[in-house]
């Protein structure tokens, strides 16, 4: 009833917060601390989270947010994030408006005549740090990624005053040794630590880290630390007894460390490794060892052979997720025995392992029946038997990537549409032996599809679209290149898919209005659409499609010809959500440049 507050008179704090806590959008939390001063007061104590940028002074914008947001746990800064301020935002929002202004009154203020303290500004420094420290004394989670300005003396304010900080990422930071030691004396909760490109560090920190707070540690990430070798995971292998998560990316790691964190670590679960210097011995050791493995992800091993992976399949039962990438020893010999002795696995990527064929996938067909999730990429030796078998025994499949290889085709996808009737991804990007035969019988058997993408599949024509417009619920559809497309194929998919939110139509040659037209009238919903390259379309089919597609944000139309300055000014006009046009930059008039404002990034190509 208008004049009538039935909430606020008569719900105490308590209700009203709790309430605010079960909001599950950032847009949404936002809305409600507008509705008044009471609820701008609440929905700060229930903020938990924030995300800060490198936008004006990272410093001070800490400060201001460490006295508005008492509860905060968990702080992330972002030096690649950029956080703009409102130049009139005091204007309306009254005392806490006029705070924010003036910091960027002040911060535009300072930045004149110093240009040479540009940089430094808009980074966060050990001061920003500190406030951190000082202002969130709940802190639990902090990132730091790429605040090259930070360093120990930051991180030893900060270790000092959050003792119960659980999880640290300093990815990209220039921490050195002493601050490092300074958390594992303080930190004894500490759980989470990542340390990828932090370029500074040596074995001094990481050891003395994990001596002081080992016991609590269960996920460690190293990459690009050329001072961090084996005597930092022998440390890790001897004092953190319950790591369950270990990435390294290092050619400094050798067999040595490896094998230290296999007898230490027996709880390990996930394990990443981009090691070239690691051989089967290590392998062999993790698979004695880690029999509670359930992720291994192999990258770029140039030294271990199918004897690694026997001890792999033999010990390793639990393991479920397993990536192979470039690891050129591999072969079917050593996939079978994965496949053999790990029967759980759900998700399997093999990408660029050239000795893996027919054969080897053949096996995880037989003998992985959840296998849910399946990624070849760039596997020129796997043929169609090899999803034949994969659709007989793989029922619960429920994403497919193909991706260049080259001997799969149409009586591979047959087997899939029929065998794998859970299907919802199916991502086909440069197999040229797919055509219409494949896809139409994944529109007959796979009605749970909603994700499809067929980038550059040439013998795909509009007999196979109009039966996936028949048979799934498409929302994301890319037939990028597929050049034999035309009008009909695209309006089956209008027709017979109205939640479609994502379509990438691009270098289609022969697509023209009509099929823009159906898709305004029975796609309300799409939100992104890719039209660059199709030399048919024109202003009206343009107009035709954002009539009624009024949810559209996104529109990609470089390089056709016939869209002329007057159709961008009719997508901009007519699309009220409309955040990014990508177009020539002589088809934007001045008018309409200065309609769209910032929120529409234009793509400056000149013919």
């Amino acid at each position: 009833m208008r004049g009538h507050d039935w909430i606020n008179t008569c719900l105490p704090d308590e209700l009203i917060l709790e309430i605010l806590r079960r909001v599950d959008s950032k847009a949404s939390h936002d809305a409600c601390s507008l509705v008044c001063r009471r609820w701008l007061r609440l929905e700060r104590l229930g903020r938990t989270t924030l995300r800060i940028g490198a936008s004006g002074s990272p410093d001070h914008f800490v400060k201001l947010l460490a006295q508005r947001f008492i509860n905060v746990k968990a702080v992330h800064i972002d030096e690649r994030l950029s956080i703009y301020l409102p130049v009139n935002v005091g204007k309306k929002h009254g005392r806490d408006g006029n705070s924010l202004t003036s910091l960027k009154v002040h911060y535009a203020a300072e930045k004149i005549g110093y240009e040479e303290e540009e940089c430094e500004s808009f980074c966060l420094t050990d001061a920003g740090l500190t406030a951190v420290a000082d202002g969130f004394s709940k802190l639990e989670k902090l990132s730091l990624i790429w605040c090259y300005n930070v360093t120990s003396l930051g991180i030893v304010s900060l270790a000092q005053k959050c003792s119960f900080l659980k999880s640290l990422d300093l990815q990209g930071c220039y921490v050195g040794d002493q601050g490092l030691v300074v958390v594992g004396k303080c930190c004894k909760q500490l759980e989470d630590l990542n340390l990828r490109f932090c370029e500074s560090l040596t074995d001094a920190g990481l050891v003395d880290l994990a001596t002081g707070c080992g016991k609590s540690l269960k996920s460690l990430g190293v990459a690009a630390c050329a001072g961090i070798t084996d005597k930092s995971l022998e440390a890790v292998g001897s004092h953190c007894k319950s790591l369950d998560t270990l990435s390294l990316d290092s050619e400094f790691i050798c067999n040595k460390g490896i094998l230290a964190i296999a007898r230490g670590c027996s709880l390990l679960k996930v394990l990443k490794l981009q090691c070239i210097s690691v051989t089967d011995e290590a392998l062999m050791a993790v698979g004695i060892s880690c029999l509670s493995l359930e992720i291994l992800a192999l990258y770029s091993f140039q030294q271990f052979t199918d004897n690694g992976f026997r001890a792999i399949g033999k010990g390793c039962k639990k393991l479920k997720n397993l990536t192979l990438s470039d690891c050129y020893f591999l072969s079917d010999k050593g996939l079978k025995a994965i496949a053999t002795g790990c029967t759980e696995i759900t998700h399997l990527e093999v990408n660029g392992c050239h000795n893996i064929g027919t054969i080897g996938l053949e096996s995880v067909g037989k003998s992985c029946p959840r296998l849910t999730e399946l990624a070849l990429l760039y596997c020129q030796r796997i043929g169609n038997f090899a999803l034949h078998e994969v659709g007989r025994g793989c029922k619960y499949l429920q994403a497919l990537h193909l991706v260049d290889c080259s001997s799969i085709g149409d009586e591979a996808i047959c087997s899939i549409a029929k065998g794998c009737r859970n299907l919802r991804k199916l991502h086909i990007w440069r197999c040229y032996e797919v055509g219409n035969k494949g896809i139409i019988a994944v529109g007959e058997h796979c009605h749970s599809l909603t994700d499809l993408s067929l980038r550059f599949c040439d013998r795909v024509q509009d007999e196979a679209l109009i039966a996936l417009g028949q048979g799934c619920p498409l929302e994301h559809l890319n037939v990028s290149g597929c050049n034999q497309i035309r009008d009909a194929g695209i309006v089956a998919i209008a027709r017979g898919c109205p939640q479609l939110t994502y379509l990438d139509v691009s270098v289609l040659q022969n697509l023209g209005d009509m099929a823009l037209a159906e898709l305004g009238e029975g796609c309300p919903l799409l939100k992104d659409i890719v039209l660059s390259h199709c030399r048919r379309i024109t202003d009206i089919g343009l107009s035709h499609l954002v009539k009624n597609c009024r949810m559209l944000e996104s529109c990609h139309m470089v390089y056709c010809p016939s869209i002329t300055a007057n159709g961008v000014a009719t997508l901009v006009s007519s699309c009220p959500n409309i955040k990014k046009v990508l177009v020539e930059k002589w088809k934007v008039s001045p008018r309409t440049k200065r309609k769209a404002g910032s929120v529409i990034s234009y793509l400056c190509v000149d013919l």
